[in-house]
This record gives structure tokens, C-alpha cells and sequence, in this order.
């Protein structure tokens, strides 16, 4: 069955280039708009005029790293309900346990597959 998530705004949020494309090329392809940031700062300022459904942020970026940035977003008002999804090489029960204390909603290993993706989007978000 092929997904059709049209019409839905997705945000990720990763400092590494081929992450971004992968999943922006992913989600594109069964009819998300998606928003990509390299970290933190840059994300926030998207954030605001983006208005995402779901967010995928990666834990290990420079300057404002994934805790924080989810941290920040789920302290904002606006976007406390939004999803957060983190993203990390490791597959740490520390990570996992950071990242419920921070209010993500999901944790993903990558390198994540398709399967992965879709199915946090349709676990999370009411499509």
C-alpha cells in the first residue's frame, strides 16, 4: 500500500546533509511538504512560520544539539502538542530516557528506514 501523506508539513532537523535529503526525498515522494534545518537556531526560526505537524530532530548537532531544541519547542505554547521525533546514531537507553524527559514522543536509530518514518508520522500525527 502506497502512503499518501498529502497535505502534511514535516520539519527535520539534522546536521548532516545526506540525512535531510534522504528523508525529505522520502517524504516528498508520498506528498509531505518538507521543512529542513541544519540545527537547533536554524530550526527555530522555521519552526514559527512553518507551522509543522510532525518534527524529526537529530540529538547530535553544534551549538543547540536535539534535547534542547525539543526541549525548547515543547516549552513553546504554540507547539507544545506538536510531535517530536529524536534521531540518533546510538541506540542508548540513556538517549531514550533523555529524550522522554525533554517530551519527545519517539526515538529513531538511524540510519532509519522508510518504514520507520511513515510509521512515527501515522502514529503521531491524526491524518
Amino acid at each position: 500500500m502506497e502512503e499518501n501523506f498529502s497535505g502534511l508539513k514535516v520539519m527535520v532537523i539534522d546536521d548532516s546533509k545526506t540525512i535531510r535529503r534522504t528523508a525529505e526525498t522520502l517524504l516528498q515522494k508520498v506528498g509531505c511538504t518538507v521543512f529542513t534545518a541544519v540545527d537547533g537556531f536554524d530550526a527555530l526560526a522555521k519552526i514559527a512560520d512553518s507551522n509543522p505537524d510532525i518534527i524529526f530532530v537529530d540529538i547530535m548537532m553544534p551549538r543547540l544539539d536535539g534535547y534542547q531544541t525539543c526541549a525548547l519547542i515543547k516549552n513553546n505554547q504554540t507547539f507544545q502538542k506538536t510531535p517530536v521525533i529524536m534521531l540518533s546514531s546510538k541506540d542508548g537507553l540513556f538517549d531514550k530516557a533523555k529524550g522522554r524527559i525533554v517530551g519527545s514522543d519517539e526515538y529513531l536509530t538511524k540510519p532509519f528506514s522508510k518504514e520507520e518514518l511513515f510509521s512515527a508520522i501515522r502514529q503521531h500525527v491524526n491524518i
